[in-house]
C-alpha cells in the first residue's frame, strides 16, 4: 500500500512538472506586442482590457503591453521610431500620414465610419442636415467632426455658407456649447456624448453624421511596414485575439466595463463607461463574410477623396499603399 501511495505521488509530481514545462515553454514562445493608444483611457478601449483579463492574448501567444497616448501624431511617431508594434488611432489620420509618405499601413479597421454626431439645444434643434442652416457650430483645427463639414453639406445638398463655423480651442468647444455661445458641437457617441448627458442630465437633439453619408474612417490598428515584415505572425495573433475580445465584449459589456475600470479608477461612472463600450460595439462592423477589422478598398478610396476636399494632397498613392488585410486571414 505504501508503495502504491508513493507511486501515485510520484506520478502526480511528474505530471505537475510536465504541465509546468509546457507552460514555461508557451511563455518562452510568447512574443511581446507593444500597443499605444492615440489618447487617454476611454470606453472605446474596453475590449482590449477584457481580452487581456480573460487571457485571450496569452492564449494567442502574445504578451500584450498597452499604453495611453497623447494624440495621433505622437502615436505614429512612436511607431516609426520602433517604440511600439502597433498603434490604435482614427484611420483618417493614418491615411493622411501615409499619403504624405509615412511608411505605415492600416492592418485592421474596426470603425469604417467614425461614430460622430452633432448635438444641439432643444430650442435650436438640429435634427436634419437642413436644420444646420442659420446655426453656429464650434470648430477646432484638426477636429474630425467639423473638418469635413463642406463634404457633409455637399452630400446632403445644403448651403454651407449659411452655417457659421466659430473657430476656437478644442478644449473650449463643449463648454462654449453648454453656455449657449454656439448652437452646435460635434461629439463622439462612443466617448463624449454619454459623459455630457450624464453630467447635464439631459438628452440633446442628435444628428448622426454617418446616417447622413459622412464616412470618416475611425478606430484602426496601424503598424509600420518594417514592423509588419519583422513581427507579422505576432501582429496576426494580436488581431485574432482582438476579434475574440470584441465578440466577448458584445456579449457581456458589463464584464468589459469592470475590466476597464480595474485599470481606470479615475474614469467616469460604470454606467457611463458601459454606455461608451456599448456604443463602440455598435460602431464596429465589417463587410459581410469578412473577418472583424477587414478593410474595404472603397472606404480607403473615399477617405482619400475626403482628405483631398480640405487640403492639397497631390497625386493619390496607390490604394495598396494604405492597408493590408493579410494579417486578418485565419
Amino acid at each position: 500500500m505504501l508503495y502504491a501511495t508513493g507511486l501515485i505521488r510520484s506520478t502526480a509530481l511528474i505530471a505537475t512538472a510536465a504541465v509546468a514545462t509546457v507552460l514555461a515553454s508557451q511563455s518562452a514562445m510568447a512574443e511581446d506586442v507593444n500597443v499605444r493608444f492615440s489618447w487617454k483611457l476611454k470606453g472605446e478601449y474596453g475590449f482590449f482590457y477584457l481580452g487581456e483579463q480573460k487571457g485571450l492574448y496569452k492564449d494567442a501567444g502574445v504578451t500584450l503591453k498597452l499604453g495611453e497616448g497623447a494624440g495621433a501624431q505622437a502615436a505614429l511617431g512612436s511607431l516609426i521610431q520602433g517604440q511600439e508594434d502597433a498603434v490604435i488611432l482614427p484611420g483618417i489620420f493614418a491615411i493622411s500620414a501615409i499619403q504624405k509618405g509615412m511608411p505605415v499601413k492600416i492592418i485592421a479597421l474596426y470603425q469604417p465610419e467614425s461614430p460622430i454626431a452633432l448635438i444641439s439645444h432643444p430650442d435650436k434643434a438640429v435634427n436634419t442636415p437642413k436644420d444646420l442652416e442659420g446655426k453656429t457650430i464650434a470648430h477646432a483645427v484638426g477636429e474630425t467632426g467639423t473638418s469635413y463639414l463642406g463634404a457633409f453639406c455637399e452630400i446632403n445638398k445644403i448651403d454651407c455658407n449659411k452655417v457659421s463655423k466659430v473657430q476656437m480651442d478644442s478644449q473650449s468647444r463643449v463648454p462654449q456649447f453648454l453656455q449657449k455661445q454656439v448652437d452646435v458641437v460635434s461629439v463622439y457617441k462612443t466617448n463624449d456624448l454619454p459623459v455630457l448627458e450624464d453630467k447635464t442630465g439631459q438628452k440633446f437633439p442628435t444628428l448622426d453624421l454617418t446616417e447622413f453619408g459622412l464616412a470618416v474612417p475611425g478606430m484602426a490598428v496601424v503598424a509600420s511596414d518594417d514592423g509588419i515584415a519583422k513581427k507579422g505572425p505576432a501582429l496576426k495573433s494580436f488581431l485574432a485575439a482582438n476579434a475574440k475580445a470584441i465578440e466577448m465584449t458584445r456579449a457581456d459589456p458589463a464584464a468589459a466595463t469592470a475590466a476597464l475600470k480595474a485599470v481606470w479608477q479615475g474614469g467616469p461612472s460604470d454606467k457611463v463607461v458601459q454606455q461608451q463600450i456599448e456604443a463602440t460595439s455598435a460602431s464596429i462592423h465589417s463587410p459581410d463574410g469578412t473577418p472583424i477589422g477587414h478593410i474595404d478598398e472603397k472606404a480607403i478610396a473615399d477617405a482619400i477623396k475626403l482628405i483631398g476636399s480640405v487640403e492639397e494632397i497631390g497625386d493619390a498613392k496607390p490604394i495598396s499603399s494604405f492597408y493590408t488585410n493579410e494579417l486578418l486571414t485565419q
